[in-house]
């Protein structure tokens, strides 16, 4: 718990490091980057990150509510107004200085009949209640600020996930589909791209499904992750009167753990959606170079049986 002497002895504005006249936003800004760094899920190990993540807590609650900042801002000005004279004393006025205001204290409670009012009380004294106010009232800030800094630390853990995963390029790991059909077939020997995608998407996303536009019995996927098109390759058979074949174009995959998705913690950011806006707009593309792919490879290939 932090204690409320404390915060009457320090500086909270040197604590967040911002300026006495500080914006509500630059108030902000600074504590979290700061509460970032000494945060506990960061530091679990660090006792004293946890407590400096609640002093900076409870600086953000008290410089962010208006009554306690004016009265804090009161505090610290009389702080130093009472350094800057007693810089100016020697060592025998300073004790004549503190016996006069003991004296001047007591006279103050005697006339009130012990009771003081808000003109009587220090400033310290002032704003040990707006502590105390604040402690009892809770903070709705505090609260949304910390779930804020929560779901930013489990996007940095997505994202360092993400970089140390291996690496899959969809577009190197096609996958070439074959199934028996004759030439004229109207029918493609029962397989159209709707039921070649009903087949396969029950692996996972698509990123694109070609059929070949010279010839049947012939078609090209590309899936979005590594182990959905390794179950593809190794379990699809397609129609049970018409089975087909699902082999790799070039190498097949080094094997190990894929990729992993987002997790449950995980949350949704601005990049993930620009991501996928992009993955949309190059799908029209991607069709576009799986198309003279595949156009290329059925040349090749007439041309070596036209040799043999």
């Amino acid at each position: 718990m932090v204690d409320v002497k404390k915060f009457s002895d320090i500086d909270i504005y040197g604590l967040l490091e911002v300026d006495i006249a500080a914006t509500e936003q630059e108030i902000r800004k600074a504590y979290r980057k700061k509460a970032l760094q000494c945060h506990p899920d960061k530091n679990p190990d660090n006792p004293k990150a946890a407590q400096l993540f609640q002093e900076l807590s409870k600086a953000l609650e008290i410089l962010m509510d208006v009554s306690a900042r004016a009265a804090y801002d009161r505090l610290l000005n009389a702080k130093k107004a009472a350094q800057l004279r007693t810089k100016q004393l020697d060592s025998k006025r300073q004790k004549l200085k503190a016996d006069l205001e003991e004296r001047e204290r007591q006279a103050k409670e005697a006339a009130s009949g012990g009771y003081k009012t808000a003109s009587s009380k220090t400033p310290e004294e002032l704003f040990q209640e707006e502590f105390e106010r604040l402690r009892k009232e809770g903070s709705k800030l505090i609260q949304e600020e910390q779930e804020l800094m929560r779901r930013q630390l489990q996007e940095e853990l997505r994202m360092m996930q993400t970089a140390t995963a291996p690496s899959w390029d969809p577009a190197q790991h096609r996958i070439k589909i074959r199934w028996k059909a004759d030439r004229g077939d109207a029918a493609n020997g029962g397989y159209t791209e709707d039921v070649l995608r009903k087949f396969l998407s029950k692996y996972g996303d698509l990123n694109a499904l070609v059929m070949s536009p010279r010839k049947n019995g012939s078609a090209l996927v590309e899936f979005r992750a590594k182990d959905a098109a390794e179950m593809a390759v190794t379990f699809e058979k397609g129609r049970l009167d018409n089975p087909c074949t699902l082999e790799w174009v070039g190498e097949a995959p080094t094997k190990g753990k894929a990729k992993a998705t987002a997790s449950g913690g995980s949350t949704i950011t601005e990049r993930d959606y620009e991501s996928l806006v992009l993955r949309q707009l190059r799908q029209a593309e991607e069709r576009k170079r799986l198309i003279e792919q595949m156009m290329k490879e059925e040349a090749e290939a007439e041309g070596e049986t036209t040799t043999h």
